[in-house]
């Protein structure tokens, strides 16, 4: 049996320079945190289990890197800046040196993409599927973060990117859409293993956006949650959805594509309502990030939300989003 580094080696060699000040060189058993006067920290905490988030084939870098991203998302969603994370790492005994030292080369690109830096965490073995856990820390103004519950009547939703290329990535791996050409397959694919958090345009948002939540259990469901937690509901129009090329290409072979994938998850895109006098302000947001930002739909009074055909009929919903219960 091939020896390897052990926890504690593996701590030493591949995560401790990964460590802000904060971490004390992973040599302590708690992390230090200034927070600076007239902010507020926002914390948040997401778990990726193999063949459930990500497969098991993926390379470790992008699972870092996804593991990574889809908690700066949420941070982006209450329009914070992103500081420092924690991670917890549950791992087969089968998962040698190797993996772990690509895992932690993934997580040391983005911290320096992103200006994030590790404060600690733990690991362990499984017998199961490698489980992975991260917890996000970042910082607003006092009273400024963006909730779920502030949606008024009248407000104009809006969605950043494009919706449903994540799911169809997983498809594409899985062995779907072959008669798509290799640049598409391959752009479908990245959005699901290396999602976009819009750390850039999350705080810009303060003070623009009534409420907010970033795309993970599809673009309905999580819309849902924004007019259940705000007392408001919502109507989207189908012909309004930001798809991308491959999207729409395959949208033309499948007309009813753009229903199923409304609601797809895993996107990661920031979701917002905004009053229709900040739209001015948000066109600009797009035009000097170079983002696209749709307006989709509007928020109305009763519960829960409707999808419309372009006729302006109903069209039917089966399952908003994803469950993992």
């Amino acid at each position: 049996m091939t020896e390897t580094l052990g926890e504690f080696g593996r701590i030493r060699r591949y995560f401790a320079p990964l460590a802000g000040p904060g971490g004390l060189g992973l040599k302590d058993d708690a992390a230090l945190i200034d927070c600076a006067s007239g902010r507020s920290l926002v914390v948040t905490v997401d778990a990726m289990v193999e063949g459930v988030h990500y497969l098991p084939e993926d390379p470790p870098e992008l699972v870092a890197k996804k593991l990574l991203r889809v908690n700066l998302s949420d941070l982006a969603a209450k329009g914070a800046r992103p500081l420092h994370y924690l991670l917890t790492t549950a791992l087969p005994k089968a998962f040698g040196d190797d993996w772990v030292a690509r895992f932690a080369a993934g997580l040391a690109e983005d911290q320096r993409l992103f200006d994030v830096d590790l404060l600690g965490g733990d690991s362990v073995s499984t017998s199961g599927p490698a489980v992975l856990s991260l917890t996000a820390l970042g910082e607003v103004v006092a009273g400024s973060e963006i909730r779920r519950s502030g949606a008024r009547e009248g407000d104009r939703v809006w969605v950043s990117g494009t919706i449903g290329d994540a799911t169809l990535g997983l498809k594409v791996l899985r062995g779907a859409y072959s008669q798509l050409d290799p640049a598409d397959r391959s752009l479908l694919v990245a959005h699901f293993q290396l999602p976009e958090p819009r750390t850039g345009l999350g705080p810009r948002l303060v003070g623009v956006a009534h409420a907010m939540c970033d795309v993970s259990d599809g673009l309905i469901a999580d819309l849902g949650h924004i007019c259940e937690a705000s007392g408001v509901a919502a109507a989207v129009e189908l012909a309004s959805l930001p798809l991308s090329g491959p999207a729409s290409r395959l949208a033309e072979q499948e007309p009813d594509l753009p229903a199923r994938l409304v609601t797809a998850g895993d996107d990661y895109e920031l979701l917002f309502t905004a009053p229709p006098a900040a739209t001015p302000a948000i066109e600009r947001l797009a035009a000097e990030l170079t983002l696209p930002i749709t307006p989709i739909g509007i928020v109305e009074p009763g519960s829960g939300v409707r999808l419309l055909a372009p006729d302006g009929q109903p069209v039917p919903i089966a399952a908003p989003g994803y469950r993992h219960f």
